[in-house]
């Protein structure tokens, strides 16, 4: 399956190459621009030699009732509302994850609106023994401040919580890194063993631990409908309502819970957006969240379009503005024609175990943008500041680690968090570890799985800031 998939993900990247309009003769290709340019883009020239080669895809996006408009900040742009509709994913089939409630404006934040019980058909991904598992529907709020809803998985383990108080809740924040609804953890605990499982939902056994531990796990979806990938706003808004969804609907086993949050790689972005909000999205549960660990952390894009364009990781790097396109639409206004066709193709349903691929070819983005030198741009520095989050506070202790020898994911993005929340007074932790992503995650997981515990156990956290 995943196979096939990458089959038609190259298939989907040149055929573009190959298209003209169905009712006319195709015209002599312009000659391909060959001259350097001084402005620094790779190839100057070669995003308007695609558009005069490529048409433009036919747009037919479906109509989603209830769904919100195009953003505002995306408009003056010509038929970049349809386009929009076209990038976003695909309908799995299943309403929990597909249907926009009706009057969604009337839901406080963190409101449940549908439960479902997945007990029967999360067994195979969680892999040890626990009571039950409830997946809840809520409202939560979109990058633009507007009514959007998630879903997350709450597993409570067996027997009675053992310690003081309520039982503690570890929210662990999966690197779902994709652009298609049957990507999430959420879908795969609903409908069971399926292709799409990626092993980061196995590995680090986060859940299993924390279940051997008494605690309940909540797995969010915090991509959003929109499967935003890489959009920090939207992330941590969507897991900040999963705690508030948990906290409404189960009052009396968890209304009285500390709650602590831990992600690596894509899942520290969304945790990386979650304790930045707290303080202003969320306030009630300065307190209730007790601390959050992060990895691997791509907290500050502008570093990562240095170290993942135009090599094995430049899918990887497309895929992610892809994502965050899908609720900044002006993204897309920036694109030409050759990213219209993929964007509005199965692509745009894929996970990351298949888009990433196409990182063989080692594209620049620039292939995909309509003007020269897009990530030295001031509409890319727009981008970056925005997505950076930076002056926000964590209102919880932090725990960052990053592998010293990332060339994907640089040291440097986690370090200058860290600094930067010492500068602003928050309670902080930096561990540099050996390793490379993959090396770096498992070298460094294990002290903030410890560190987490505490917290969890309500040990006051110590700052090395």
């Amino acid at each position: 399956m995943r196979c096939s998939r990458a089959l038609l993900f190259t298939a989907l990247l040149l055929c573009p190459l190959f298209a003209v309009p169905a009712t006319a003769q195709p015209p002599a290709p312009p000659p391909f621009p060959a001259v350097p340019n001084i402005s620094g883009s790779l190839l100057p020239g070669l995003q308007q030699w695609i558009d005069q080669v490529i048409p433009p895809p036919p747009v037919d996006p479906p109509v989603r009732p209830n769904a919100p408009e195009l953003v505002e900040s995306a408009g003056g742009t010509p038929g970049l509302d349809a386009l929009w509709r076209a990038t976003l994913p695909s309908d799995v089939g299943d309403p929990i994850f597909d249907a926009w409630p009706v009057n969604l404006e009337a839901y406080a934040p963190g409101e449940v609106i549908e439960v479902r019980d997945v007990t029967a058909t999360a067994g195979v991904l969680v892999l040890m023994p626990f009571r039950q598992a409830l997946m809840l529907k809520y409202r939560t709020t979109d990058a633009h401040g507007r009514p959007s809803f998630a879903t997350a998985t709450l597993v409570i383990p067996v027997g009675v919580w053992p310690g003081p108080g309520d039982r503690p809740v570890l929210v662990n924040n999966l690197p779902i890194d994709a652009l298609g609804r049957d990507c999430t953890p959420g879908y795969s605990l609903a409908h069971g063993l399926a292709s799409e499982i990626s092993v980061t939902d196995y590995l680090p056994p986060t859940t299993q631990l924390a279940l051997l531990r008494g605690y309940a796990v909540l797995i969010p979806d915090h991509q959003g409908p929109w499967m935003a990938y890489a959009e920090p706003y939207v992330a941590g808004h969507a897991i900040l309502d999963s705690i508030r969804a948990v906290r409404n609907r189960l009052p009396a086993e968890f209304g009285a819970s500390g709650f602590a949050l831990h992600g690596y790689s894509g899942g520290a972005i969304a945790t990386h957006g979650a304790v930045k909000l707290l303080a202003e999205y969320a306030p009630e549960l300065d307190g209730v969240v007790v601390g959050a660990a992060l990895g691997g952390v791509p907290a500050d894009y502008e570093i990562l379009a240095r170290s993942m364009n135009g090599n094995l990781a430049s899918a990887v790097f497309m895929g992610a503005t892809f994502g965050v396109a899908r609720e900044r639409p002006e993204i897309l206004g920036r694109m030409n024609n050759l990213a219209r066709w993929v964007t509005t193709s199965p692509v745009k349903d894929l996970c990351i175990s298949v888009f990433a691929t196409a990182g063989v070819l080692m594209l620049p983005i620039d292939v995909a943008a309509n003007f020269p030198d897009p990530l030295h741009s001031e509409f890319a520095a727009e981008v970056f500041r925005v997505t950076r989050m930076a002056g926000r506070k964590s209102a919880v202790p932090l725990y960052i680690y990053n592998g010293e020898q990332e060339f994907w994911i640089p040291a440097e993005g986690a370090r200058n968090l860290y600094r930067e929340q010492c500068a602003l007074g928050a309670s902080a932790v930096y561990r540099s570890v050996f390793g490379e992503h993959v090396i770096g995650a498992a070298v460094g997981y294990p002290e903030s799985v410890v560190w987490l515990d505490e917290r969890l156990r309500g040990v006051p956290a110590l700052s090395e800031c």
